[in-house]
């Protein structure tokens, strides 16, 4: 846990615990606000939201699991991201946005200085949505953008939205994870997307987990790997259909890839007598469980760095 964090899960929230949240994020004493799946009226709601847009100390923010419930908040979240400016993480994940919702919120986020990673998983968006998603991920050497992007789960995106998202991804100069898993993308968007990760000069991880492949885009994504070189290092394929012997090969020459570059920033940093510090990019991924495993969800209640 993070020092300063706020963490509940699954509560309905106290006028207390409201009272407590706030006057810590008035004080500037909390990096980590959670309060996934917990109930709270639209009035604390926009407590909240008043305490989020004045604290200059938030880096991650998660209200996953249906807590924006409605357009009132979106406002209110808009609001508050207009003003803060020091999240870097917003989780929405499993919140009913709809593109209505989204573009609300479309220009605090697309204008905030500091959000690099952002959950919109399970938001019921469609094509819409996904051109603006597309307007955070500007071109190699326009403005910086998002390095982590969510969006499992959206069923009603058709391939024409995914299309967008695929030229976004192979020019964009930002990003690094890409969660694209429990969406129904099939063989031909898989095809678009195997390009984008060629062309892209940044992406690191790519989860299509869940998403309809079979052993037809697996042998591109083979192909890919074993003749051109990209930055992936990691492409998850679990829960398709794709047999376990192309899924390793895939691994084993990613794999191979990422030993042969340590071998050579070593051999560098030799030869310049000394060794040459690595820069990774460290997802914050929250996927829900359902959907992805690694979130906590125990209920846990903390101010100010508890246990």
């Amino acid at each position: 846990m993070l020092p300063g964090s706020i963490q509940i899960t699954g509560e309905a929230l106290s006028a207390a615990e409201i009272k407590d949240i706030c006057d810590s994020l008035k004080e500037n004493s909390v990096r980590l606000l959670s309060v996934r799946g917990c109930q709270l009226s639209d009035r604390d709601f926009g407590r909240v939201c008043r305490g989020v847009a004045e604290c200059h100390a938030l880096a991650q923010l998660n209200l996953n699991l249906g807590v924006v419930s409605n357009t009132s908040r979106v406002k209110q979240l808009a609001e508050a991201l207009n003003t803060n400016r020091s999240v870097h993480t917003l989780f929405l994940h499993g919140s009913p946005l709809t593109d209505a919702g989204l573009a609300c919120l479309n220009p605090a986020l697309s204008t905030h200085p500091s959000l690099v990673s952002l959950d919109l998983g399970d938001c019921m968006l469609g094509d819409e949505g996904l051109q603006l998603i597309c307007g955070m991920l500007p071109p190699d050497g326009a403005k910086s953008g998002l390095k982590e992007l969510t969006l499992s789960a959206n069923p009603t995106v058709t391939s024409k939205g995914w299309a967008r998202l695929a030229i976004a991804v192979a020019h964009s100069s930002q990003l690094r994870v890409l969660n694209l898993d429990y969406n129904p993308l099939g063989d031909q968007i898989a095809g678009m997307l195997a390009v984008a990760v060629a062309s892209s000069r940044t992406l690191e991880v790519l989860d299509l987990e869940g998403t309809g492949l079979t052993n037809q885009s697996a042998q591109i994504f083979l192909d890919m790997v074993e003749n051109y070189p990209t930055c992936l290092r990691m492409l998850i394929l679990a829960e398709n259909n794709i047999s376990t012997e192309l899924q390793q090969q895939i691994s084993d020459l990613l794999s191979e890839g990422e030993e042969e570059e340590d071998k050579e920033g070593e051999a560098r940093g030799s030869a310049g007598g000394r060794e040459r510090e690595k820069t990774t990019w460290v997802s914050q991924s929250s996927k829900e469980p359902g959907l992805q495993v690694s979130s906590t969800s125990s209920s846990h209640y903390a101010l100010g760095g508890g246990q």
